[in-house]
């Protein structure tokens, strides 16, 4: 941003180059020109300074926040890692249905959620985890 005041440095030099008197109508306009431009300069550099602060308060809360969704979302893996849950094909709708073991263990009557039709399992293979699904 150092260009601005170059820029604005570069304009009361050619001013003063041209011999323009300060006093004169034009000199007082000149005069109050340049001042305004370097007060922008000086606003401008202002907001650039802030945003590049702003900017570096971003990055460290998104890298806290990834910190974070990676603690949660590791500890939701691992509540899925126990294999609670079987997945079945209903045989009327052919959708896919995750029951609960426990259910299952009671043998209970299982009803498909998609259709209401009462789906029958065979329990043999889950002994050697072929059914869950991970």
């Amino acid at each position: 941003m150092e260009y601005l005041y170059e820029r604005v440095a570069y304009l009361r030099g050619l001013i003063e180059g041209l011999g323009i008197e300060e006093n004169s109508k034009e000199g007082k306009v000149i005069t109050n020109i340049i001042e305004v431009l370097g007060d922008f300069a000086d606003a401008i550099n202002e907001l650039y300074d802030s945003q590049e602060e702003l900017n570096d308060y971003v990055e460290a809360i998104d890298e806290d926040l990834s910190s974070v969704e990676d603690e949660l979302y590791e500890d939701d893996e691992d509540d899925y890692d126990d294999c609670e849950f079987i997945e079945v094909e209903c045989p009327h709708c052919n959708e896919y249905v995750y029951l609960d073991e426990e259910v299952l263990d009671k043998g209970e009557e299982v009803l498909c959620p998609n259709c209401h039709e009462p789906i029958e399992i065979d329990m043999e293979c889950c002994d050697d985890d072929c059914c869950c699904d991970h």
